[in-house]
C-alpha cells in the first residue's frame, strides 16, 4: 500500500482512466476520472467502505492513462473493461439498469440510447457508467461520422441534416451502401478498434486520390483528424496522435517511435542517480529501461551529472552497435537541452532532442542556425495538445523511475551492504 500512495503524488491532475492490479500483474479494477490525482488519492484515505477496502488490499500497482474529455475517458474504460473483465467491475458487467448504445436491424439504422437490451437482431455497446457522458460520446462521433437518429424515416429533410449530424437516408442523400459504412465505423469506434477505423480510412483516401476525387477524399481526411482528436487517449494513453504531433511540433522527418527519456534524482548531491525510461511506439518498453548512479560527478551539479548519463548511454550503444531513438527527452528546461545535445556532439550523433521545463511545462527545442551554431528556441502548447501529453506521461515515468532507484540506493546505504539487503532491494518493483 506504501508503494502505491508513493506513486500517487506523480499521478498528474488530468482526466482518464486508471487500472489497478493486482500482485501477479493482472487487471482487478478499472475506473475513469475527471482528476486522475484526486480520484486516486482517495482510495488511500481512511474510513473505505468493505468493498473498497477489499479491493484497495488487493492492489499492487496502478496504471493510468490520460484524455482529453470525460467523454473519451468512457469509451476507453468500457474498452478495457471488455478486454481485461476485472472481477472488482462485475457490477459494471452485469448490471442491466446501465445505459447501452444501440443500432437497430435495418435498411438505415438507427442508432439511440437505451437502458433495455432486447432479444433482437440489432447491436448493443456497453454497458456505460455514465447516460450524461454517453449522449456526449454520441455528439462526438456524429460530428466525424453523421448516422440517422429519427425512429421512422421522414419524408423531407430536418434540422440534424442541416447541422451535418445526418446524411439524410430519408430522401436518399446518401446510398445504402454508403450509410453501412457509416455504421460499420461507427461500430468499430465503439468497439475500441479505432487503429483499423484510421487504417482504413486512410486506404480509401488514398484510392480517392489517386482517382482524382479530391472531394470525396478532403471529406475523408477531415473524418480521419476528427478521428484522431476523438481517440486521444485510448490505446493506452492513446500515444499515436501525440507522436504524430511530435513530429509536426519538432518538424522531424520521420515519426519518433522510439523515444528515450532522461532524469537525475539526487538530495543534496547524496545517492545521486540518473534514469533512462524508453518507450516504442508511445508505450513504456520496460524491458529497455537503465538506471545509472553517477559516478564522475561529486558535486551538486545537476548539468553535470545528466551530461554523464547521456555520455555513458550513447557511448555504449556506439560500441554494440545498438538501434537509437529517434526522439532523446530531457527532463528540464533550455541549459539541460543545450547540455546534452554537446555530450551528443562530441559522440557523433545527431539525434533530434526536446525537454520540458519542470514549472510552466515550457517545451525546448534546438534550433540550428546557418552558422552552425545551435540555440534553444521554446514552445508554450494547450494543455490537452496531445504532445504535450505524451510528453508529460513520459516525463512522468523517467522522474518515477529515477526516484525509485534514488530511495532504493538510500535505504540500502541504511539497512548495510550485506550480499542479502542488496540483492532484496534490486529486485523491488520499479
Amino acid at each position: 500500500m506504501a508503494k502505491n500512495h508513493f506513486l500517487i503524488s506523480l499521478i498528474p491532475q488530468g482526466c482518464g482512466v486508471y487500472l489497478m492490479k493486482d500482485n501477479l500483474n493482472n487487471v482487478i479494477y478499472i475506473g475513469k476520472a475527471k482528476s486522475l490525482k484526486k480520484r486516486l488519492s482517495s482510495y488511500f484515505k481512511n474510513g473505505l467502505n468493505p468493498k473498497t477496502s477489499a479491493l484497495m488490499s488487493c492492489v499492487c500497482d496502478i496504471e493510468y492513462r490520460l484524455c482529453p474529455t470525460e467523454a473519451i475517458a468512457l469509451l476507453l474504460e468500457r474498452k478495457l473493461i471488455k478486454q481485461y473483465r476485472p472481477k472488482y467491475n462485475v457490477s459494471l458487467r452485469d448490471d442491466k439498469n446501465f445505459p447501452f448504445v444501440k443500432i437497430t436491424y435495418e435498411e438505415f439504422p438507427v442508432i439511440y440510447i437505451t437502458r433495455r437490451k432486447e432479444e433482437d437482431r440489432a447491436m448493443y455497446f456497453g454497458p456505460y457508467t455514465n447516460v450524461k457522458l454517453l449522449k456526449q460520446v454520441l455528439v462526438i462521433i456524429r460530428r466525424c461520422i453523421p448516422y440517422r437518429s429519427c425512429k421512422r424515416l421522414r419524408q423531407k429533410a430536418c434540422i440534424y441534416y442541416r447541422l451535418r449530424f445526418c446524411p439524410c437516408p430519408c430522401v436518399g442523400k446518401i446510398s445504402k451502401e454508403g450509410y453501412t459504412k457509416n455504421i460499420e465505423n461507427i461500430r468499430l469506434i465503439l468497439e475500441g478498434n479505432t487503429d483499423e477505423l484510421a487504417r482504413r480510412l486512410s486506404e480509401e483516401m488514398d484510392l480517392k486520390s489517386k482517382t482524382q476525387r479530391f472531394e470525396e477524399a478532403a471529406k475523408i481526411r477531415d473524418q480521419i483528424e476528427a478521428l484522431a482528436v476523438m481517440t486521444e487517449g485510448s490505446g493506452s494513453f492513446s500515444s499515436k496522435n501525440g507522436l504524430w504531433d511530435l513530429k509536426s511540433l519538432l518538424q522531424l522527418k520521420k515519426i519518433p517511435y522510439g523515444i528515450e527519456a532522461f532524469d537525475i534524482s539526487n538530495i543534496s548531491g547524496k545517492e545521486a542517480v540518473g534514469s533512462m525510461v524508453s518507450f516504442y511506439k508511445g508505450l513504456p518498453d520496460k524491458s529497455s529501461y537503465r538506471r545509472f548512479r553517477i559516478k564522475t560527478v561529486q558535486s551538486i551539479n545537476d548539468y553535470k551529472m545528466l551530461a554523464e548519463i547521456i555520455r555513458r548511454r550513447y557511448a555504449r550503444l556506439i560500441r554494440e552497435g545498438g538501434v537509437f531513438p529517434g526522439l532523446v527527452l530531457i527532463d528540464g528546461g533550455r541549459s539541460h537541452l543545450l547540455f546534452t545535445q554537446k555530450e551528443l556532439k562530441k559522440l557523433g550523433l545527431d539525434i533530434p532532442l526536446v525537454s520540458i521545463a519542470k514549472r510552466q511545462e515550457n517545451i525546448y527545442i534546438i534550433n540550428k542556425e546557418n552558422a552552425g551554431k545551435s540555440k534553444a528556441a521554446v514552445i508554450r502548447l494547450n494543455a490537452n495538445t496531445p504532445a504535450l501529453n505524451l510528453i508529460r506521461y513520459i516525463r512522468d515515468e523517467a522522474h518515477r523511475f529515477a526516484l525509485r532507484y534514488h530511495h532504493i540506493l538510500r535505504r540500502k546505504k541504511i539497512i548495510g551492504n550485506s550480499t542479502a539487503a542488496h540483492n532484496y532491494l534490486d529486485t523491488c518493483s520499479l
